[in-house]
C-alpha cells in the first residue's frame, strides 16, 4: 500500500479532499482505486453544478463495479478533470496526483469533523471489511 500523503484529508467514503486555495480538488484514495480495480469510465458531473455535502456527485465504472463519488461539503462544482474522459485510468495510475476528479468551491466552512487525518484514515481502512 502506498503512503496516504498527509497534505489532504479523508471521508469513511474513500474521497480526499485537499484545500487549493479557495477551492478543494478532490479525488479517490488509493484504497479505494484499488478497490474498484481497473477504472474504464468516470462520469464527470457538470462545472457549475450545486452539491449538497453526502450527495453522490459521480459514478466511477470499472471492470469489477460500479463506485459513487460523494460531495464532501456543499458547494459548487468549479472543474473537472477533462483528461479522464480519454483516460480514466490515470485515476489507478495516480490518485493522489494527475488522477483528480473535481473541483469544489464549497459553499461555507468545510465540516472537518466529518474528514480524517490520513493516518485515522489508514486504522480505518485496516479496521475496515475488505470488499473482496
Amino acid at each position: 500500500m502506498s503512503a496516504t500523503p498527509v497534505d489532504r484529508r479523508y471521508t469513511k467514503s474513500h474521497e480526499w479532499v485537499r484545500t487549493d486555495g479557495p477551492e478543494l480538488l478532490i479525488g479517490i484514495t488509493d484504497h479505494a482505486q484499488s478497490e474498484l480495480t481497473d477504472i474504464v469510465f468516470v462520469d464527470l458531473p457538470k462545472v457549475g453544478r450545486s452539491v449538497a455535502k453526502g450527495e453522490s456527485i459521480l459514478v466511477l465504472e470499472s471492470v469489477k463495479t460500479v463506485a459513487d463519488v460523494y460531495a464532501p461539503a456543499a458547494g459548487t462544482i468549479t472543474a473537472v478533470n477533462e483528461g479522464l474522459k480519454a483516460t480514466p485510468g490515470l485515476i489507478n495510475q495516480d490518485p493522489y496526483g494527475k488522477g483528480w476528479i473535481f473541483r469544489l468551491k464549497a459553499a461555507g466552512p468545510v465540516d472537518e469533523t466529518a474528514l480524517v487525518s490520513a493516518d485515522a484514515y489508514d486504522a480505518f481502512v485496516v479496521s475496515a471489511p475488505s470488499s473482496h
